[in-house]
């Protein structure tokens, strides 16, 4: 089990990215939340077994169809007591 934070730079915003990024999530057996921040990226925390998180993370770097990705950077932090996969506002 891992937990990544994702921070997603690009158009990432007004592009449905957060409730796409669920769905992803979702499929993949993660929990965490999708947030956007104010300077437009998209924060992710997610958290699962590492297959899955490399999947997810595979899907990031393109996103939803009329997002466009211009960079993905993660870190690994401390496991968190999430048991869904939210968007937060």
């Amino acid at each position: 089990m891992k937990n990544l934070r994702i921070l997603i730079s690009g158009k990432v915003q007004g592009v449905f990215f957060r409730a796409s990024a669920r769905s992803e999530a979702k499929a993949q057996n993660l929990v965490g939340f999708a947030k956007n921040l104010p300077d437009g990226d998209v924060l992710i925390e997610a958290m699962g077994e590492e297959e899955n998180l490399e999947k997810f993370l595979k899907w990031c770097n393109h996103g939803p169809m009329m997002a466009h990705v211009a960079s993905v950077k993660t870190e690994e932090i401390p496991l968190g007591d999430s048991t869904s996969f939210d968007i937060n506002y």
